[in-house]
C-alpha cells in the first residue's frame, strides 16, 4: 500500500478533532475556511487509508468515581500460556489495557479502581489466573502528560 501524503489542510482537521472527536465538519469547515464537504471528503479519505481508526468518548473517571490508576505486571509460568493470559484478562473490565512486553514482564496491564481495597481485588483477580506466577504492582500518583497532539506534530513534522 503506497503511503498517504497529509497536507497542512489534513494536519488542521486532524489537529481539531482530537481536541474534540465531536466537533462538527461545519464548525472544522470555517475555522478553515473551506466547505464542509472537503472535510467530510478529507476524513472520509483518511478513514479509507487507515489514518483515523473510528473516534473515542473520554471519561472523567474521578467524577464517575474510578480516579485510582495501577500499572501492573504479569508473569507468566510460560510464555505459550500469553494468548490463555489475555483471554482471561480481558474479561476483567477494571483492566483498560494490556500489552505483550519484552523483558521483566510478560505481560503488563493499566488497571482502574476505585480505591485501593477495589484494587487489591481487581490484583487478586489478575492472580487467581491459571498461569499467572505473580504480578508487581505500581500505583500512579498522577498523570502528568498525556498528550496525543505533540506526538502528531512530530509525525506531521517528519512526513514534510
Amino acid at each position: 500500500m503506497s503511503k498517504f501524503k497529509l497536507d497542512e489542510v489534513d494536519h488542521q482537521i486532524l489537529d481539531m478533532l482530537i481536541d474534540n472527536t465531536r466537533i462538527p465538519f461545519t464548525d472544522i469547515a470555517k475555522k478553515l475556511l473551506i466547505s464542509a464537504g472537503t472535510v467530510h471528503v478529507r476524513v472520509k479519505k483518511m478513514e479509507d487509508q487507515g489514518i483515523i481508526m473510528g473516534s473515542s468518548l473520554s471519561l472523567d473517571y474521578e467524577k464517575l468515581g474510578y480516579s485510582f490508576i495501577a500499572y501492573v505486571g504479569v508473569f507468566l509460568n510460560n510464555t505459550s500460556q500469553t494468548k490463555f493470559v489475555l483471554e482471561r484478562i480481558s474479561e476483567i473490565p477494571y483492566v483498560t489495557v494490556a500489552h505483550v512486553t519484552t523483558g521483566k514482564f510478560n505481560i503488563f496491564c493499566k488497571i482502574r479502581a476505585k480505591d485501593t481495597k477495589h484494587a487489591k481485588d481487581v490484583i487478586f483477580m489478575l492472580d487467581d489466573i491459571d498461569g499467572v506466577y505473580r504480578t508487581e504492582t505500581m500505583i500512579s500518583l498522577e498523570e502528568s502528560i498525556n498528550d496525543k497532539k505533540r506526538l502528531m506534530h512530530t509525525i506531521f513534522q517528519e512526513l514534510d
